[in-house]
């Protein structure tokens, strides 16, 4: 290759960096540079809650031990 040609592939590289940087700023547009609002949420703590004795009681269901039903196996 000559130098020309060279020459003339880094001024067609360059020249088509350049565009591509132009038509993508166009599509896509500048970087948002406003501010958003966001949802906080409470702190986590270590307590813990005793739960309900509607749903956990001596006479509740098991959900652990098998059941069998009559016909199957």
């Amino acid at each position: 290759m000559k130098k020309s040609d060279i020459a003339m592939l880094i001024l067609i590289a360059s020249v088509s960096v350049i565009v591509a940087f132009f038509v993508a700023k166009a599509i896509f547009g500048d970087v948002y540079s406003g501010s958003a609002k966001v949802k906080t949420i409470r702190a986590i703590s270590s307590e813990v809650v005793e739960p309900s004795s509607e749903v956990f009681n001596k006479s509740a269901i098991n959900p652990v031990v098998q059941v069998q039903i009559n016909g199957t196996k």
